[in-house]
């Protein structure tokens, strides 16, 4: 019966011990917890190499604001790829659009005239460069019918991108309107921008745009205050506080951040500043094996051996926070045993880095370092005998 693997390092090669004999020891001392923030909430992300690098109640729910605008933009974008709509495409500004998020409301706005008409790509820059209320309804409303139905369609394609704990009443996230998000889900948010949208990234650092002669400058309260951020924003509530969603890169690495529940926007700045340059001053790059490197094994029913040696298919490499890597350890997971006959090069499992807080904060796949025919009748008869007294320990 097939079952799932777990292969803590403690055995041959531990993380602790791998980095001892590689001399990383040699990094000056420094507390476990080398990434510290005041915000109560907290998610940084190196996208280059696919690393978690720290989480602080990733998962506690809170109201975005107008981080919902991100989203907003994001289903935006999705419709723009598939077709749905085009650039060109004209929506008409509605009383209600106008009342609620225009001029009337004294919120951020882009001043659209009532029952005017207005490009989608002029709504996305009202919408992302100046943060504009009515942009979002004029879209939610021109794709959706209303910011009800928008707003049920921005929670299901969330879900579709991975967000599972995430929920949207509107389109502008207004304070109260119920939105729920939580910092793994925005942080998941930035990293499907960054995958798909990449090319509409200079949205959020447009210095700013004119529309029907109007100079608006953008509104983003990070631009220009963190070196190498460009993208995404911040948000807002009287409940949850000041947030902020950003993606930084820079020397060749890109991080996504997320923090959450800061006392004042001066607050939100500084803790995002700080978090940012964590990511640079305080991790490293260890390589734990090159490709083809042998890493554990795996068992295998009904071959001529009894196990197939797993080995690395790229280069793994991760990184770990200097001076707290031996609080680190790897793990060797699959499912298994394998059946015969066992190709090689087949994927059959991961190996998986665990934080100290048994956190998973990196992912590589395995593949099968060698080939194993299928076994004589006997040798099957005599692995289903050790699986049926034994199991496969």
């Amino acid at each position: 019966m097939a079952s799932e693997r777990f292969l803590d390092w403690f055995r041959a090669v531990g993380l602790s011990l791998w980095l001892l004999v590689a001399g990383l020891l040699a990094f000056p001392a420094a507390a476990a917890e080398v990434v510290a923030t005041k915000a109560p909430i907290a998610y940084l992300y190196d996208t280059t190499a696919d690393t978690l690098l720290f989480a602080k109640e990733a998962d506690k729910p809170f109201s975005p604001g107008s981080l919902a605008k991100i989203m907003t933009a994001a289903v935006v974008f999705d419709a723009l790829a598939k077709g749905e709509i085009s650039a060109d495409t004209l929506y008409t500004v509605s009383e209600h659009a106008w009342r609620t998020g225009g001029a009337p409301s004294r919120g951020a706005t882009m001043f659209a005239a009532v029952k005017s008409q207005i490009a989608v790509s002029d709504l996305l820059a009202g919408l992302i460069v100046h943060n504009a209320n009515d942009a979002a309804l004029i879209l939610a409303e021109g794709l959706s019918g209303s910011d009800a139905a928008f707003a049920e369609r921005m929670t299901a394609f969330g879900k579709a991108i991975g967000l599972t704990n995430s929920r949207f009443a509107s389109s502008t996230g207004q304070d109260g309107d119920g939105s729920s998000v939580t910092a793994r889900d925005m942080a998941l948010l930035g990293r499907h921008l960054l995958g798909q949208h990449r090319d509409r990234l200079e949205l959020f650092t447009r210095p700013e745009f004119t529309w029907n002669n109007i100079f608006q400058r953008n509104k983003n309260p990070f631009l220009g205050e963190i070196r190498g951020l460009d993208g995404f924003g911040g948000g807002q509530s009287e409940r949850d506080g000041f947030s902020g969603l950003i993606t930084v890169e820079r020397e060749g690495r890109r991080i996504v951040g997320v923090l959450a529940g800061l006392p004042t926007d001066k607050a939100r700045l500084t803790a995002l500043k700080e978090f940012a340059d964590t990511a640079w001053d305080s991790f490293a790059t260890v390589v734990l094996y090159e490709p083809g490197a042998r890493v554990g094994e795996a068992r295998v029913f009904g071959g001529v051996e009894t196990a197939v040696p797993l080995v690395a298919r790229d280069r793994i490499a991760v990184l770990l926070p200097l001076g707290a890597s031996m609080s680190y350890r790897l793990r060797l997971v699959y499912s298994g045993p394998l059946l015969a006959p066992v190709a090689p090069g087949a994927p059959a499992g991961e190996l998986r880095v665990i934080g100290p807080d048994d956190a998973v904060v990196y992912k590589a796949p395995l593949v099968t370092g060698d080939g194993i025919a299928e076994g004589t009748l006997s040798q099957r008869a005599l692995n289903g005998v050790t699986e049926l007294l034994f199991g496969w320990m």
